[in-house]
């Protein structure tokens, strides 16, 4: 019977694919490649669900790198059908200019490949504290590591496939944890072994996401689907979640203020929780603006929590003492889909990702004002940024498999 349940199970997800790779030539233009996308892009995944805004002809080779890397075949013959295909009928479109606006400040940016194979798509950084650049890499299944002093890169193969890197934090012991969004884990590395140890979420289910060390050593991560936040004690392996009062309410990036508290930004509406982090007890925060969606998150010295607002194109701040929220548009304006956020000091940090060229932001919170700087190469996309000790600026640059580190003056 179980052989049986299985061969249905087969046949059904067969006649699943195949239907969807029917709709797909109904839907997708005319042309030569059409029906190579049709049959392998809709494999995993409807082929609408990823291409977004499109792509330039550079950002489309990277797509199919990754594609490739994540394990589907297509032969140097059908990318060569395949690539122009989609250049011509899915090009970058709905990006908003980058508005450049000048001040005071001098940086310097420098760009470092990021991964031994191309098509890494580099996720999140993480500045640690021997001075190493690393990053998730994503499609490879591996966590990467910079050295910003020579440029070489060690990649760190994991245990589970395609268990999707995301976060990266690192522990007092110089260990770099991470999340398998796709694996439904979360992973220690140890950098001087190279061994990994796995953390498994109950029943194989959830998806952890961004994930932080609070005072007393435990790690915090969010779960984004699952609409959860999980506490994990590395010394017994025990694990705790705790639900968003808001259905969907999808919480995204973290980060503890000075006091110790958790706040997390709630992607999936307008909102800001706080978690008690001895009672797991949760705190919503509405922001004004119904349509606001805040997607990641920094917190100043003062206890004052900054977000960057994805969805409005804005630069927010939340009060949590008073509930007092103040909101600021990106330079480059509501469609310039603010991301990575970081504070260095007093001052708040982030990247505008679908502004283009994406751009590194600077705000000064004392004068409320901004400067920003075209990233080299396009940015493309900064989804989490990081601060080394020195107090310098990290970026991941998605789809141009680079770790871009900014330098500003001391």
């Amino acid at each position: 019977m179980r052989r049986v349940h299985a061969m249905n199970t087969a046949v059904a997800a067969g006649a699943l694919l195949l239907s969807g790779a029917v709709v797909a030539q109904q839907s997708l233009p005319q042309g030569p490649g059409r029906d190579i996308v049709a049959g392998k892009c809709y494999a995993c995944h409807t082929f609408e669900a990823r291409v977004g805004n499109g792509y330039t002809a550079e950002g489309w080779n990277t797509v199919l790198r990754m594609m490739s890397n994540h394990g589907v075949v297509l032969t140097p013959a059908e990318v060569a059908q395949v690539t122009p295909y989609l250049v011509a009928n899915f090009p970058e479109k709905n990006k908003v200019p980058a508005v450049i606006v000048p001040g005071p400040l001098n940086v310097t940016m420098t760009m470092f490949k990021a991964g031994i194979t191309p098509g890494a798509r580099p996720h999140d950084p993480l500045a640690t504290r021997d001075g190493a650049l690393w990053y998730t890499g994503q499609m490879v299944n591996a966590l990467g590591r910079v050295d910003p002093k020579t440029g070489q890169v060690r990649e760190y193969p994991l245990k589970t496939a395609h268990s999707g890197p995301h976060g990266l934090v690192e522990d007092r012991q110089g260990n770099i944890w991470y999340t398998g969004n796709a694996g439904a884990l979360v992973g220690r590395l140890d950098p001087r072994s190279g061994a990994v140890t796995e953390y498994k979420m109950p029943d194989g289910k959830g998806d952890p996401h961004t994930l932080q060390f609070d005072r007393s050593g435990m790690l915090w991560f969010t779960l984004q689907n699952a609409n959860q936040v999980g506490r994990l004690d590395p010394r017994s392996g025990g694990l705790k979640f705790v639900t968003m009062p808001t259905p969907g309410a999808r919480p995204y990036g973290m980060a503890f203020d000075p006091r110790g508290n958790l706040f997390v930004v709630e992607f999936g509406t307008n909102g800001v929780a706080m978690i008690n982090p001895d009672n797991m007890a949760v705190r919503e925060y509405k922001l004004p603006d119904a349509g606001s969606r805040p997607r990641r998150i920094a917190i100043t010295p003062d206890n004052k929590v900054w977000y960057t607002d994805y969805a409005k194109g804005r630069l927010g701040r939340l009060d949590p003492g008073t509930g007092e929220v103040k909101e600021w548009q990106s330079p480059s304006g509501p469609g310039s889909a603010p991301y990575g956020i970081s504070a260095i000091g007093d001052t708040i940090w982030y990247s505008e990702s679908e502004a283009a060229p994406n751009t590194v932001v600077r705000f000064e919170p004392g004068t409320e004002t901004f400067q920003s700087w075209a990233i080299p190469g396009g940015g493309n996309i900064v989804r989490n940024t990081s601060v080394t000790t020195e107090g310098d600026f990290v970026l991941a640059n998605s789809l141009v498999n680079a770790v871009t580190l900014v330098k500003l003056p001391k």
